[in-house]
């Protein structure tokens, strides 16, 4: 989570001499980390990225607080001022006579609220409207100013109600029902999937989508007179649900969902009546409903100090383990060597074990005032992974005859897929509902892309598919999918039988009609009776495709390869030309000439009309072959093609 926070504004609850720079170093040695320094107007103001359970932190006052423990230990003097607030004018009270609550406890933890009258609408004065500029929001008027200052200076999300819009005065705070509607301040009507948190008022209305966004129906105009205040807790699983179902992400819900103090509720409700004074002019009710029936209870941790100088390796002593701890406002008790610490609510929701604690010892010691040691012994082996090294090295050998690894989404739109796909409840829009089932359609829009390209190429993808299992996660599939584009068909072929001859598999090709491919323009590519792959040219497309099953190419593919003894004798090597009749299969002439004695290898070398050059290898394992042997065999082999394929040497 990335806060901004202006220098000007963290000195308001902070003094100390330190510079900017001094203090986002430090601040990053023990603390949330600075992560850059910017000028803003006359000010500097830093980037800060807090941990997601460090809530606590993602505010001015939550960094001052941390930088007012962290500097001192760098010999720096600081101290951290409190929230001011004329807290004596107002009671905190079960009930009021200008609202009527009814809430479900279990969705809001703490609810608060206060009727402010006779406010008057304009623009926030300027200093305001810098602080609130430099940390990331633009200012509106001073109303939702208020409620902004208060979430970035606190870390407590407030909200405001027009009052006089509230019918019959009456809150009722619950879950929603499925397929209940509500329109959001930004004019955007949600179909609510069930279960969230809502308000609604005397006439059931929906008047707030709690915890993200304010409703349309009680929204602050320049209208406005009477202002009813609202400072709450809410349940943060519900929060997250709800942000997530809807794809709104707004700076309340990335708050309420990481779960917020409850006794913050308190010095931000008072501190806001404050700014409604200064600001809008406006007369505040002196009793504030506070509906809060489980106040926070002193969580206590224990640890013990043989456990902290075990784990730290270093040894502290009680009294700077305690004078950490209660800087952070931990307290704490000694019992022998068993430290008791009583955990501040706003640390409730991430200190739970003695783990915890010691995390909090080790970082205000300083984790760079911890001993290194270099590793000693011998440097360890890489551990062998069999299926790392088999992906790697079919990635290597396809960039090697010129391919070019691509990534595309495993998130994919409607009509990537078909209707066995699984698709997402909350998608982040129409071109990544589906998780795919094929590589083919992503890898062919890519090679389109890049259509304009001048010269051929070739694409390949290894990644997973995800195939539909009942009442179960889905079937994840390795696959490795490529396009030729720009190629001739048999020259893609070769790159295929390339690659599996690379991993000692013997494969044929059967024929066959696929949808997604050209008719007759499809083949199996098999290892005996075992479908390992296809190759393709796509229908409506030139561009050459295929795909394999990873896990099926590494079973196939041997893990020990015997070598036979190289032959004293060598071959002899001649290109033959054949004219052999229309729509030939080429790959059954090859098999068919290998399977002539003493014919060692066969490959294709030309094609011209009807005519294809083969270069033969005749071989005898006992013998050097002499040109009569080679020509008895010529015969045998001519004799073979004539017969099964109606095929002659050409003259």
């Amino acid at each position: 989570m990335d806060i901004k926070i202006p220098n000007s504004w963290l000195r308001e609850y902070l003094t100390t001499s330190a510079k900017p720079q001094a203090l986002a170093k430090y601040l990053s040695l023990c603390g949330p980390s600075v992560e850059r320094i910017e000028k803003f107007d006359k000010d500097f103001v830093y980037d800060i990225e807090v941990t997601t359970n460090r809530v606590d932190s993602a505010s001015v006052y939550g960094i001052a607080r941390e930088a007012s423990v962290i500097l001192p230990r760098f010999g720096i003097k600081a101290k951290l001022k409190p929230i001011k607030s004329a807290s004596a004018e107002f009671n905190f009270v079960k009930n009021v006579n200008y609202i009527k609550p009814i809430v479900d406890t279990k969705l809001c933890q703490r609810f608060t609220a206060v009727l402010i009258k006779n406010v008057k609408i304009s623009d926030s004065p300027y200093p305001i409207q810098l602080k609130l500029e430099s940390s990331g929001l633009r200012g509106i008027n001073n109303v939702i100013d208020i409620s902004n200052y208060i979430m970035l200076a606190l870390g407590q999300p407030v909200h405001t109600f027009d009052y006089d819009k509230i019918k019959g005065a009456k809150m009722i705070l619950r879950e929603s029902k499925k397929g209940e509607t509500v329109k959001t301040l930004d004019g955007k009507e949600f179909i609510l999937p069930g279960e969230d948190i809502v308000i609604e008022d005397g006439d059931g209305r929906i008047i707030d989508l709690a915890g993200i966004m304010g409703g349309n129906l009680s929204a602050i105009d320049n209208n406005t007179k009477n202002v009813l205040l609202f400072v709450q807790t809410y349940n943060p699983v519900t929060i997250r649900k709800t942000s997530m179902a809807l794809a709104q992400r707004t700076a309340a819900a990335t708050i309420f969902e990481k779960g917020t103090d409850t006794e913050l509720v308190g010095p931000a409700m008072l501190a806001a009546i404050d700014l409604f004074k200064k600001l809008t002019g406006g007369i505040p009710e002196k009793n504030i409903i506070d509906i809060y029936p489980n106040p926070y209870k002193t969580k206590t941790v224990k640890i013990d100090l043989g456990f902290i100088e075990e784990r730290l390796g270093v040894a502290v002593s009680k009294k700077d383990i305690t004078a950490y701890l209660r800087s952070l406002e931990f307290e704490c008790n000694w019992s022998g060597n068993t430290l008791s610490v009583n955990v501040p609510s706003f640390r409730a929701k991430d200190v739970e074990s003695g783990e915890d604690i010691l995390e909090e010892i080790a970082r205000i010691y300083g984790y760079h005032n911890l001993p290194s040691k270099i590793m000693e012994g011998p440097v360890p082996v890489r551990p062998i992974n069999p299926e790392f090294d088999f992906e790697l090295n079919l990635k290597q050998l396809l960039t090697g005859w010129g391919g070019t690894e691509i990534y595309t989404l495993s998130l994919v739109p409607e009509e990537y897929v078909d209707e066995k796909a699984l698709k997402l409840k909350n998608p982040l829009g129409t071109e990544s509902e589906y998780l795919r089932t094929s590589l083919m359609p992503s890898i062919i829009t890519s090679v389109s892309q890049n259509s304009g390209a001048k010269e051929r190429f070739h694409l390949f993808e290894m990644a997973n598919i995800y195939l539909r299992k009942i009442n179960d996660l889905p079937n994840e599939i390795l696959t490795l999918a490529g396009v030729f584009s720009g190629y001739p068909y048999r020259e893609a072929k070769g790159v295929i039988e390339a690659l599996t001859d690379k991993l000692h598999i013997q494969v044929a090709f059967e024929p066959l009609d696929e949808k997604g491919f050209a008719a007759s323009k499809c083949a199996l590519i098999k290892s005996g009776s075992e479908v390992i792959g296809k190759i393709g040219i796509p229908e409506g497309t030139d561009f050459v495709y295929y795909e394999f099953n990873i896990n099926k190419l590494a079973e196939i593919s041997p893990k020990v390869i015997a070598y036979k003894q190289i032959s004293k004798y060598p071959a002899q090597i001649e290109d033959i030309t054949l004219i052999l009749p229309e729509r030939t299969k080429l790959g059954e002439v090859v098999e068919s000439i290998k399977s002539v004695k003493n014919i060692l290898n066969v490959t294709l070398t030309g094609v011209y009309e009807n005519s294809y050059t083969f270069r033969v290898w005749y071989h005898n394992p006992e013998k050097t072959l002499t040109d009569e042997d080679v020509e008895i065999i010529r015969k045998l082999l001519l004799g073979e093609i004539k017969q099964k394929f109606g095929g002659a040497l050409k003259n």
